[in-house]
C-alpha cells in the first residue's frame, strides 16, 4: 500500500484516518526543498548577526533577552525540558498518531526555518511507531501545545517516554531498539517543534471522523425504531422538508424513506389512523439534519487546520523575511469543537429518548423493557439508565471550553483558546454517544425480533420473517444479530454493548446499510 504524502498543502481527513490506522507517510521531494530553503534563512540570519524573535532571543516574556551563538543549542534544549510540564494520562496512540503526522505536515510548509532532517525523523518515528509518551493536560492551546509537544520532543532528543513493541520504554531505549539515534536542535528547532496546534488538531480530527460516521449510523438506529414502534413515515415526507429547505434535513429524510422503504412493518400500520409520533421519531429529520450542519462547519475548519501553518515565528524565505504573528491560537479549532460536541449530544439526547420509548409499552405495544418475560426479566431496563448516564455527562461536558480564558506567560499570553480541552472532550461526547446509539440499536434489534417473529437462536440471514423489515434495516438488523443474539431471557448486557460500540466504531452498520440503499 502506498504510504499518505505528506506536503504541508494536501492532507485530507481521510488521509489522516489512514495513518491513524497504520499508514506509513513519505515527505514530498517539493516540501523537502521549501524546508531547506526555509532553513538557509535561519542560517543567514545567526550570520548576519541580526536579532530574531525566537531564533537568538528567550522566548514569551523574555523575548527582551539576546541569545548569543554559542548558547543557542543550549537554549533550544533548555526550552523543550523547560516546557515539558504536562499531566495527566498519555494520550492514547490514534490520537499521537494523528499529532505526529500534523506535525510534519505543518513542517513540510516550509515556514518554520527546521532542518528537513527534523521532519525525516518524525517521519521515521510515525512509521516505526515510536509513540512518545505525552500527558494529555497542561495545553491552554496558545501558544499552541507547547507541554505536550515538549514531550513529544522529548523523545526525539532520547529523553522522555515512549511506547515501542507494546512497551513503555525510556526514550533512548525506544530509540535505540527502532535503530534511530536522537538528534541535537539547532537555532529555532526546539520552538517549531513545540509552537503549533497539532494535538488540538489530532484530537479535533479524530472526534470528527468518528462524528460523521455517527450521524450516518444515528439515522439507521432511528429508523429501526421507527420501524419497530409502528411509527408513521409520512413525517419524513420530502415535501414537508422542502417546505423548510435546510439542506441537511432534506438528506437526513431521504436517507429515512430509503432505509424504511419495502418494509412490511411499515405497511402493516399504514392505514391505522395515527398520525402525530412522538417528537423523537417524528423530529429525526430535523434534529439529525441540523447535527449534520454543525459538523460541516467544523469539518470545514478542521480540514484546513490540517495544512496549516500554526508556528510563530513564521519564515518567509523568498522575502527573506521573518514574521511574529499569532497562528499558533487555536480559537477556530476550539469553536468547531465546542460546536461539535454540542451536535453530536444532541445525536444522543434524541436517541435516548427513542430508547425510552422502546421500553414503554405504552408508546411500543411491546412488553415492557422489551422482556418477553416481563418481571422475572428486567430486559433492557437498566441499558437505557446506563444511557441516560451518559446523556447526562455528555450534558456536562458539552459546555463550551472556547468561551474561557486565563491569563498566562506573566500576561504576554493573556488571552488562550481552551482549544486542546475542548477537542478532548468533544471527542469524549463522541465515544459516549457511540454507546448510547449502539443501545437505541440492541433494543431496536430486539423490538425487531417480536415485529419479525425471530426467536432466538434463529440465523437471521436465512429466517423468512413473518414482515420483513426495510430495505436498510433489515440488513443492519442482520448483521448485528449474527454477531449479537437474541436476548429471550436477562444476561449480562455489558457484553452486548461493548460489542455494539465496537461495530459502531467500525462503521461496519453504516457500511452494511449503504450497500443496501446507498450512501447515507
Amino acid at each position: 500500500m502506498q504510504p499518505i504524502l505528506l506536503d504541508g498543502h494536501t492532507l485530507t481527513l481521510a488521509d489522516l484516518h489512514a495513518v491513524v490506522s497504520g499508514r506509513l507517510v513519505a515527505i514530498t521531494t517539493a516540501a523537502m526543498a521549501r524546508m531547506t530553503a526555509s532553513r538557509a534563512c535561519i542560517e543567514g540570519i545567526i550570520a548576519e548577526g541580526r536579532v530574531v524573535y525566537g531564533v537568538n532571543t528567550g522566548f514569551g516574556k523574555l523575548a527582551n533577552i539576546h541569545i548569543p551563538d554559542s548558547e543557542l543549542d543550549q537554549l533550544q534544549l533548555n526550552l523543550v525540558l523547560s516546557h515539558a510540564c504536562g499531566v495527566g494520562d498519555p494520550i492514547p496512540a490514534p490520537i499521537v498518531r494523528a499529532l505526529l503526522a500534523l506535525k510534519i505536515n505543518a513542517l513540510c510548509k516550509g515556514f518554520s526555518g527546521t532542518r528537513p532532517e527534523l521532519a525525516l525523523f518524525l517521519q521515521e518515528m510515525l512509521n516505526r511507531s515510536i509513540l512518545p509518551v505525552i500527558p494529555c493536560k497542561g495545553s491552554v492551546g496558545a501558544s499552541g501545545d507547547l507541554a505536550p509537544l515538549a514531550h513529544m520532543t522529548l523523545v526525539m532528543l532520547g529523553l522522555g517516554e515512549a511506547f515501542y513493541e507494546g512497551e513503555r520504554l525510556a526514550g533512548a531505549d525506544a530509540l535505540a531498539r527502532a535503530g534511530l539515534r536522537p538528534v541535537t536542535l539547532k537555532a529555532k528547532e526546539g520552538l517549531a517543534l513545540l509552537n503549533g496546534t497539532q494535538v488540538l488538531t489530532a484530537y479535533a480530527a479524530v472526534a470528527l471522523q468518528r462524528a460523521l460516521n455517527l450521524a450516518r449510523l444515528a439515522d439507521i438506529a432511528a429508523a429501526i425504531s421507527v420501524e419497530s414502534l409502528l411509527n408513521s413515515r409520512t413525517a419524513f415526507d420530502p415535501r414537508i422538508q422542502q417546505a423548510r429547505g435546510h439542506r441537511e434535513q432534506i438528506r437526513v429524510a431521504d436517507n429515512l424513506i430509503r432505509l424504511l422503504s419495502g418494509s412490511e412493518i411499515v405497511e402493516s400500520h399504514a392505514h391505522c389512523g395515527k398520525v402525530q409520533d412522538a417528537y423523537s421519531s417524528r423530529c429525526t429529520p430535523q434534529v439529525h439534519g441540523a447535527v449534520r450542519q454543525a459538523l460541516a462547519y467544523a469539518a470545514e475548519v478542521i480540514g484546513t487546520e490540517l495544512n496549516a501553518s500554526t508556528d510563530n515565528p513564521l519564515i518567509f524565505a523568498d522575502e527573506n523575511e521573518v514574521l511574529s504573528g499569532g497562528n499558533f491560537h487555536g480559537q477556530p479549532v476550539s469553536l468547531a469543537c465546542d460546536a461539535l460536541a454540542i451536535a453530536v449530544a444532541q445525536l444522543a439526547n434524541i436517541s435516548e429518548r427513542r430508547l425510552e420509548n422502546l421500553m414503554d409499552p405504552v408508546q411500543s405495544g411491546l412488553p415492557p423493557f422489551l422482556a418477553a418475560e416481563s418481571g422475572t426479566n428486567s430486559g433492557f431496563m437498566i441499558a437505557q439508565v446506563t444511557a441516560a448516564a451518559l446523556v447526562s455527562e455528555n450534558k456536562v461536558l458539552t459546555h463550551p471550553a472556547s468561551v474561557d480564558s486565563i491569563p498566562t506567560s506573566a500576561n504576554q499570553e493573556d488571552f488562550v483558546s481552551m482549544g486542546t480541552f475542548a477537542s478532548r472532550k468533544a471527542l469524549e461526547v463522541v465515544q459516549n454517544c457511540e454507546t448510547i446509539i449502539g443501545i437505541e440499536l440492541l433494543a431496536g434489534c430486539q423490538a425487531m425480533d417480536f415485529r419479525t417473529g425471530l426467536k432466538f437462536g434463529q440465523d437471521p440471514h436465512t429466517f423468512r420473517c413473518a414482515l420483513e423489515p426495510g430495505r436498510g434495516t433489515g440488513p443492519a438488523w442482520r448483521l448485528i444479530r449474527s454477531r449479537i443474539g437474541s436476548m429471550p431471557h436477562d444476561r449480562l448486557l455489558h457484553a452486548d454493548i461493548c460489542t455494539i460500540s465496537a461495530m459502531a466504531h467500525e462503521n461496519i452498520i453504516v457500511e452494511t446499510a449503504e450497500t443496501a440503499v446507498g450512501g447515507l
